[in-house]
């Protein structure tokens, strides 16, 4: 238990953040996985979709500091080899 007025805000604010970067998290894990099974099904033109659409989440969530720009670039990369392969 907080023993001052800043440190109990500052659990409430964690909180917070805590259940926000869930919901962001999540979301990249689903869309990453439609991209992943749409490569599996070897659909090139859902894969392509799907790719678009996880990379622009997932730089969202760069700007919202939910992941680093290194971490962002290296999903995006890493699924974009997949795809490419198609």
């Amino acid at each position: 238990m907080a023993n001052h007025k800043s440190a109990a805000k500052r659990a409430k604010q964690t909180i917070v953040k805590t259940e926000r970067n869930r919901f962001f998290k999540a979301r990249i894990k689903n869309i990453t996985k439609s991209v992943l099974s749409a490569v599996e099904a070897n659909d090139k033109d859902a894969a392509t979709s799907a790719m678009k659409d996880a990379n622009k989440y997932i730089h969202h969530c760069v700007s919202k500091n939910i992941l680093k720009k290194g971490t962002a670039a290296r999903k995006v990369s890493r699924l974009q080899q997949k795809v490419n392969a198609l």
